[in-house]
C-alpha cells in the first residue's frame, strides 16, 4: 500500500496532535480541577459551594474525553513512551488515579445527605481531586525535563532506576507549583465566567491574582533553571527522522546542559509559545482586575496553552529523554508506532475529531448559562 504521507511527516504531525490534546485536556478539564482545588476558599456557605460545584457540574464528565483522547493517542503513536511511563511511575500514576476517581463520587454523592459533615468531607475530597492531579502532572513534566531514570537493554527491554520520593526533586515541584497556580488561575476565571456575580466571584478573583502573578514568577524561575541549571539533552549526529522505530538505533543522545533553549535559536518563531505564557497570565490578570471575565478566561486559556506548549518545543525532538542512559531516549523519529498505524490513526481523527468539537460546542451552547444560587431552589437536576 503506497501511504501518501512519509513517514518522518507523519512522526511530526502526530507529535503535534498529541501536543494539541494535551492542551485541550489542559484547557477543558483544567478549569473543571482549578474550580475544584478553589471549592473550599472561595465559597463558605452551603448554597455558595453548591453554586461553584454547577459551574462545572454539567461539563466535567465530557470534558474528561480529552484525558482519554491524549492518553490513548500516546499509545497509540508513541507505544515505547506510553510503556516505560506507565511502568516506571506506576505509583504516581496509582495517585493520579485515585484522587481522580474522588471526582465523580464527590459530585455524585455530595448533596445526596443534608448532613453537614458529610458534605464537608465531599468537598474536601473534590479539592483533592482538583488539586492532587495538577500537583502531579506538573511533577511529571518536570521529571520528563530532568530525563526519567531509565534504560532499555539490547532487547529493548525496559528497566526504571527511579523510586517514587525521587521523583519530587526540587524543580520537579517547582514545575508542580507551577501546573497548580496556572490551573488556579484558569478556574477562578472560570468561576467569574460562569457563576454568579457576588462575594464567591470576588474571592475568585482576589485567589486568581494570586494565581496568577504566582504563574509568572514560577514560570520565569522554571525558565532560568532550564538555561542555568544543568538541564537538557541534545542528539549527536544525524538522526534518521525516517528510519525504524527502535531506540538503540542510529544517532545517539547525550547530557548537555542547556540545550533545552537549542530550539529558539534553530526557529525564531517558537518564542510564540513562552511569550503566550507570560502575557496570557498578565492579561488574565487585567481581566480580573477591570471585572472582565472573558478577558481573563481568555488570558487563562493562552497562558495554559502557552506554558505547555513552551515544554513540547523546547524538548522536540525529545519525547521521554533518559537520565540513567542517554542514549535510552525516546524521541519523535525512534519510539513512534509503525508509518501504516501512523496514517490509518490520522485519517480516523480527521473523521473523529471534527465531530467531538462540533459535539462538544453543541453541548456548551445547550447547557449554557450562569450557575447561581437562585437556582438551586428550582432546578431539581442541578447538584
Amino acid at each position: 500500500m503506497d501511504i501518501p504521507v512519509d513517514f518522518a511527516t507523519l512522526r511530526v504531525i502526530w507529535w503535534a496532535l498529541v501536543g494539541i490534546l494535551l492542551i485541550g485536556f489542559a484547557l477543558t478539564d483544567g478549569f473543571d480541577m482549578g474550580v475544584g482545588a478553589l471549592l473550599p476558599f472561595v465559597a463558605k456557605t452551603d448554597e455558595e459551594r453548591r453554586m461553584v460545584i454547577n459551574t462545572v457540574g454539567a461539563t466535567w464528565e465530557g470534558n474528561q474525553v480529552w484525558f482519554i483522547l491524549g492518553g490513548g493517542a500516546i499509545f497509540a503513536a508513541w507505544p515505547f513512551v506510553y510503556a516505560i511511563s506507565f511502568s516506571g511511575f506506576y505509583l504516581a500514576m496509582f495517585v493520579v488515579l485515585t484522587a481522580m476517581i474522588l471526582r465523580p463520587v464527590g459530585f455524585k454523592y455530595r448533596s445526596k445527605r443534608a448532613d453537614p459533615r458529610w458534605r464537608s468531607f465531599w468537598d474536601w475530597a473534590l479539592f483533592v481531586g482538583g488539586f492532587v492531579p495538577v500537583l502531579c502532572f506538573g511533577v511529571a513534566l518536570g521529571n520528563v525535563l530532568q530525563g526519567a531514570p531509565f534504560r532499555l537493554d539490547g532487547d529493548l527491554r525496559a528497566f526504571y532506576e527511579g523510586s517514587f520520593i525521587g521523583l519530587f526533586s526540587p524543580f520537579a515541584l517547582l514545575c508542580g507549583l507551577l501546573s497548580v497556580a496556572m490551573l488556579v488561575l484558569h478556574g477562578a476565571a472560570w468561576i467569574t465566567v460562569k457563576g454568579e456575580e457576588g462575594p464567591v466571584a470576588e474571592r475568585a478573583r482576589r485567589i486568581g491574582e494570586i494565581a496568577g502573578l504566582a504563574s509568572i514568577v514560577l514560570f520565569a524561575a522554571g525558565g532560568f533553571w532550564v538555561a542555568f541549571g544543568g538541564l537538557g539533552f541534545r542528539i549527536e549526529g544525524l538522526a534518521d527522522a525516517a528510519g525504524p522505530s527502535n531506540p538503540l538505533r542510529g544517532a545517539a543522545a547525550v547530557k548537555a546542559p542547556g540545550a533545552w533553549l537549542d530550539n529558539y535559536g534553530r526557529h525564531g518563531w517558537t518564542i510564540v509559545a513562552p511569550v503566550l505564557g507570560f502575557a496570557g497570565a498578565a492579561l488574565a490578570l487585567l481581566g480580573l482586575r477591570a471585572k472582565s471575565a472573558w478577558m481573563a478566561f481568555a488570558g487563562s486559556s493562552a497562558s495554559t496553552a502557552g506554558i505547555i506548549g513552551t515544554v513540547g518545543l523546547s524538548m522536540f525532538p525529545f519525547i521521554l529523554p533518559s537520565s540513567f542512559d542517554p542514549r535510552s531516549s525516546l524521541t519523535v523519529w525512534n519510539a513512534s508506532s509503525s508509518h501504516l498505524t501512523l496514517f490509518v490513526m490520522l485519517i480516523v481523527t480527521i473523521v473523529f475529531l471534527p465531530l467531538v468539537l462540533l459535539y462538544t460546542a453543541w453541548v456548551y451552547k445547550v447547557l449554557w448559562g450562569r450557575s447561581t444560587t437562585g437556582a438551586l431552589v428550582t432546578n431539581p437536576d442541578l447538584y
